[in-house]
């Protein structure tokens, strides 16, 4: 399974920010659509990624408010991305290793979409769950022993 199965499945719903948006401004976006994360876009290009990790050291290291925080400031200008043929296996191993939880889909440079943890988790629970259905209902139908041998003249 490739990432382009997950976004497939998901829908095509992006939250973007930019640099220059106070943090205060982000936290609002993410607290109202109920999102963990803002893909941070410059001149139309991917910069960086916000994600409520961010929102909150950044918050403790300001003393707890918001002001005078910029988005710029406060993302990850450097997050792990992936394409829409990067590998299931591959994006485990990529936000396990580094303790991510979203990752941008870029494709030719422009963004595709956003894969969640949840996304991923969900999509392997998901293709285990159909497996297991298809296992059992093969078992269900199994031939009788003999069933398929030639009638005795």
């Amino acid at each position: 399974m490739k990432v382009r199965d997950i976004l497939r499945l998901k829908g095509q719903a992006l939250y973007t920010i930019t640099p220059e948006h106070s943090l205060a401004d982000a936290a609002q976006v993410m607290a109202d659509n109920d999102i963990g994360s803002l893909v941070v876009i410059a001149h139309g290009r991917v910069v960086g990624i916000l994600t409520f990790r961010e929102v909150i050291q950044a918050t403790v290291r300001n003393g707890g408010s918001f002001a005078g925080l910029s988005v710029y400031r406060s993302m990850d200008p450097g997050p792990l991305i992936c394409t829409l043929e990067t590998e299931l296996d591959e994006v485990r191993r990529m936000m396990i290793g580094r303790h991510a939880r979203y990752l941008p889909v870029i494709d030719s440079q422009q963004l595709m979409g956003v894969i969640s943890f949840y996304d991923v988790a969900k999509t392997v629970v998901d293709s285990q769950n159909f497996e297991n259905q298809m296992l059992k209902a093969y078992i269900r139908d199994w031939p009788e022993e003999g069933a398929d041998a030639p009638a005795a003249p």
